[in-house]
């Protein structure tokens, strides 16, 4: 995980989007992007883009982890955190 952040930061600044990528920048970009991750699964009839899905996703997920950078947080324990709080709030049901 810590080479993949790494290189989508040095990929962010090499560019120089760094000032750009603001906390609500960010928050705000994963919106759009779910959004037209979404648009794969809009209509009932529509047969989902698979490339597009793969692109959009990957989108989402690249401004997730810079943000993630840009605020100290390590992607991995967050989730994990995350997990933890859900175990209690969404027990396993018995099969």
């Amino acid at each position: 995980m810590k080479e993949l952040l790494e290189k989508i930061i040095r990929f962010r600044d090499e560019r120089g989007w760094k000032e750009h990528d603001t906390p609500d920048a960010l928050a705000k970009s994963i919106i759009i992007e779910a959004a037209e991750l979404l648009e794969n699964y809009q209509w009932p009839d529509n047969v989902p883009n698979m490339e597009n899905i793969k692109e959009e996703l990957a989108d989402v997920l690249i401004y997730a982890l810079a943000m993630c950078a840009d605020l100290g947080l390590d992607p991995e324990q967050i989730i994990d955190e995350k997990l933890v709080k859900n175990l209690v709030k969404y027990p396993s049901t018995p099969k």
